[in-house]
């Protein structure tokens, strides 16, 4: 640095971000964060600024940040609308439970109060996505609260959250205006996390020993919570004969072929999985805190053991016989040793049988023949074509059913997607963050014509960077989950489909200077995909599907069924096309 170029509070702050690890810090500039910026620039060398088209993705990035690397995230938002677009990202990361940085600028301090041009108590607007939540007004405050923000964002598997005033920003880094106490400065040594002890208490160990040995049809339900976690759950599942179900956020738990594996729970889950949770006499919760009551098992008919990292989430779904506070790998791993095997495999075998079943009709649905393009058989040439190691991110709607179905986990692959807060849009962020994290990876997002739409900018983003992600968009003209909702409500749709011109999004790919390529014919799927998959740079394929294919559930209940039957009789608009369409579904099922 110059000898006459003052060093200013933001360089302490990102001093200290590096000095945590932190490298990537993604968002848009403004004028309430330019001493910030001025601080990154000084330091461009050990934290590297991603510049993104809306701060919503920036929240986006930084939340697939962390869930891809289990560092934490970091995003920057101006004041007013800056931190205001941060939030759906932000809560995105706050549900998943997911360790986050937000960094806000903020108005000088002596106009605080105003009513300033953008002037926003971003801190008041924070407290409730924010674990943490600080408006600093003295620099001396730097680097010690940003420690206690990112020790806080580890600690509670959530957002923490700084804001900078410009005056701050800016200020002489040593500066103590008002030096009342001395500030409270954290050690030059390199900053650490010290994470709480993962194995749960002996007592609950050999309680949940006990009851995992009583029961006779167990069932194993794995979360994201495991996903470090894969070997030590495949290893229970040997010893106490039992099936496997995975929550979305944790599909790549266990590989989709393993033969403990019964697929997904939920609406967006298998038949087996369904009618596991139904039959079974014991539960084994590792990783989870599965929030859709409705789709356990019924209260008092299963006894329930959970590991879970927080002890305030512990046993809150239902009547829990064994809640063991502690990591999912560390709790398995003592657990096992304790447990008898389970010799008579009947009940596993029940479903590994269903399971096989199951996979048959999957595949009958994934037919090249069918015309408009079968969105299972989009996925499904996907699925074939990526690589091993490959990374799904997913977005919210119908292409999650598909992706949950379709897309499967062998070797090394992983699955991303926006869990419980289960937004539109993050698809794209999610797979520019992730690249970033992984350059040697191939990442893929599978976007739905309407999420894509919302952000589509951070297209241009990735064609700046040169990241190498492929975008496929399921592309059915219409928001298509919202669609079948109304539907098993009864309702004949109404307001969910786009209309006249259909959409093409691979002319913006291609003035974007990457590979654009828009598909309608079934017979090109494939060599469209490897191509994409192939291509040197960011690449996008516009596939027009099926829009009238429904997203069935696993297992239809009878009250779905009366209700989208209601929704027919009522004046449903596109009945024929959509009866035609499940006739079809069917016919490909019974002729495999």
């Amino acid at each position: 640095m110059p000898a006459d170029m003052t060093r200013i509070a933001s360089e302490e702050l990102i001093e200290r971000l590096a000095a945590w690890g932190v490298d990537t810090v993604y968002g848009l500039p403004g004028d309430g964060i330019n001493g910030i910026m001025e601080g990154l620039r000084r330091h461009a060398d050990r934290v590297r600024f991603v510049l993104v088209h809306h701060e919503e993705a920036a929240a986006f990035m930084a939340a697939a940040h962390a869930k891809a690397t289990g560092r934490i995230g970091v995003c920057l938002a101006t004041s007013g609308p800056g931190g205001i677009h941060l939030l759906n990202g932000l809560y995105d990361a706050k549900l998943d439970h997911q360790p986050v940085l937000a960094i806000t600028g903020q108005q000088e301090t002596s106009v605080l109060g105003t009513g300033y041009q953008q002037e926003v108590n971003l801190e008041q607007l924070y407290a409730d996505v924010a674990e943490y939540n600080l408006t600093v007004t003295n620099p001396a405050q730097l680097p010690g609260v940003v420690d206690i923000a990112i020790r806080t964002a580890y600690a509670r598997r959530g957002v923490a959250h700084l804001c900078l005033p410009n005056d701050v920003q800016v200020a002489d880094a040593d500066a103590d205006p008002f030096q009342h106490v001395a500030p409270a400065r954290p050690p030059a040594t390199a900053p650490i996390y010290l994470p709480a002890p993962g194995r749960p208490r002996e007592e609950d160990l050999r309680a949940a020993a006990e009851v995992l040995d009583a029961g006779t049809r167990i069932a194993i339900l794995a979360g994201a919570g495991a996903l470090h976690a894969r070997e030590e759950v495949l290893a229970v599942a040997e010893k106490l004969g039992a099936p496997v179900i995975k929550t979305l956020p944790g599909k790549a738990v266990i590989p989709d072929d393993s033969p403990y594996a019964v697929g997904g729970i939920g609406l967006l889950g298998t038949r087996p999985g369904e009618e596991l949770v139904e039959d079974c006499d014991t539960l084994l919760m590792v990783g989870t805190n599965f929030p859709y009551t409705k789709h356990l098992p019924e209260p008092g008919k299963t006894r329930v053991v959970q590991i879970e990292a927080d002890p305030a989430r512990a046993g809150v779904r239902m009547p829990t016989q064994v809640p063991m506070i502690g990591d999912a790998r560390e709790a398995l791993a003592a657990l096992l040793p304790l447990l008898t095997r389970h010799e008579d495999r009947g009940h596993l075998a029940k479903y590994q049988k269903a399971m096989a079943g199951w996979r048959e009709d999957m595949a009958a649905l994934e037919s090249a023949g069918r015309h408009p393009i079968a969105p299972q058989y989009l996925m499904s040439v996907v699925d074939r074509a990526a690589a091993d190691d490959a990374i799904l991110t997913c977005d919210s709607g119908t292409i999650a059913t598909w992706a949950a179905r379709h897309w499967t986990i062998r070797g090394d692959r992983r699955f991303y997607l926006s869990g419980n807060l289960a937004s539109m849009a993050p698809g794209l962020p999610y797979a520019i963050a992730v690249q970033h994290a992984f350059p040697g990876r191939q990442v893929i997002a599978y976007i739905g014509d309407g999420g894509f739409a919302m952000l589509m900018a951070e297209f241009l983003t990735a064609a700046r960077h040169r990241l190498p992600v492929k975008v496929v968009i399921n592309n059915n003209d219409s928001l298509g989950q919202i669609l079948w909702e109304q539907m098993v409500l009864g309702y004949p749709e109404h307001g969910v489909r786009f209309g006249e011109p259909a959409s093409d999004f691979s002319g913006w790919a291609r003035s974007c200077g990457a590979y654009g390529r828009k598909i309608t014919d079934p017979g090109e799927v494939d060599a469209a995909v490897r191509e994409a998959l192939a291509y040197d740079g960011p690449a996008l394929l516009d596939v027009a599907v099926n829009p009238d294919e429904p997203p069935m559930p696993g297992k239809v209940s009878y009250e779905q069924a009366k209700k989208f039957a209601q929704a027919f009789l009522k004046g449903q608009p596109r009945k024929a096309s959509i009866a035609t369409t499940l006739f079809k579904d069917k016919l490909s099922q019974f002729g495999r």
